[in-house]
Formats: structure tokens, sequence, C-alpha cells
């Protein structure tokens, strides 16, 4: 596992296509029970190479019901992104993530980790990659049917401020969805 986050680290294969540089983004053991796969990290997280250093990592520990040192504890949880560096700024907030990063480390880090007990698939596109055509028509119908991928996957949108204005619209999310997630997790986690 060390020398897969190595080369994951020091890998440089997207830098040409990087505005802000490379900065992998990872944090993983081979004891690793639960794993997020989200996006690709925001500027803050580039900047710090904390993973989900930011309002939307708040958003994501209070839904899962763990504080911050179970969440950054590698042994427990693992964090990965669909990109694992700062794709940069778009029009409307940032880019997509960079497609290479899923095809080149994902599963080889998925492989690593034997132990991983859940998935939490965090927006669009971990649910497409991972879900494929299980994956229901849109984010919310995926969402909606999240007990149709466990005890495997657990599909989430995205923590950020960006989705309030979904969360309101969906207030089923908050009262049947939230509950579940933090009894999967404590499952896990004892």
């Amino acid at each position: 596992m060390d020398s897969l986050l190595a080369q994951i680290r020091n890998c440089k294969r997207c830098e040409k296509h990087l505005e802000f540089g490379v900065n992998p983004v990872i944090a993983a053991s081979k004891t690793s029970k639960i794993l997020i796969i989200g996006q690709a990290p925001g500027m803050a997280v580039h900047q710090t190479s904390i993973p989900w250093n930011d309002k939307s990592g708040q958003n994501l520990r209070s839904w899962m019901g763990i504080d911050e040192a179970t969440f950054y504890n590698p042994t427990e949880v693992a964090i990965m992104a669909m990109g694992f560096c700062f794709p940069g700024k778009g029009k409307n907030g940032d880019l997509p993530p960079r497609k290479e990063c899923a095809d080149l480390w994902h599963q080889q880090l998925v492989d690593a980790m034997p132990n991983i007990r859940l998935t939490l698939l965090i927006g669009q596109y971990a649910q497409k990659h991972y879900l494929g055509k299980q994956a229901k028509s849109n984010l919310t119908e995926t969402i909606k049917n999240f007990r149709s991928y466990l005890p495997t996957y657990f599909p989430l949108p995205h923590p950020s401020g960006r989705n309030n204005i979904w969360q309101a619209k969906n207030e089923w999310f908050k009262r049947d969805v939230l509950p579940e997630l933090k009894m999967e997790i404590q499952n896990v986690l004892i």
C-alpha cells in the first residue's frame, strides 16, 4: 500500500491539463473499513493536501455522524476521489474531475483495501462510474433507491452548500437517508 500511495502522490500524468499544478490528495490504508469516493479536491484541499478540508467536509462528517479524528484515521476511513487533483475553475464552479485517475489508480486502490465494508459514492461522477447501469436515471432517483446498493455502496449527493436547494426540495434525504447512513457507518466502525 505504501508503494502504491507514493506512486499516486508522485503522479504527473495530467500535469499539462491542471492550471494549478498536480497535487494528488488521497488517504488510505490496507486496513480501511469505509471508502469515501468524491469528485475531486477543491481549491482549499489543493492548498492544504487535506481531503474534505472545507465546509463540504464538515457537512459530510455530520451526515456520517463521526468526528474529525475518526474521519481522518485512514485505518478506519479511506478517502479518494474520481480525480485526485484539483481540476481548476470553470464558468459555474470547479471543472469536472479528470478521468485518468479512475482508470489508472482506482482498481489498484480498491484491491489493496480488502477490509472495505462500505463505499460512499458522493456525487454523480462516482455513482456513474461505480454503479454503471445500476444507477437510476438521475442522482435524486439513485439516492432515493440507496437501499438497493447496500451493503456495498451508499450513494449520496455532494455535501456542498451548492446542494442546499436540492436538499430543501428533497426533505426525505435528511429524514430517511441520513439516519440510515449513520447507522451503516456505526455498524462498520464497531
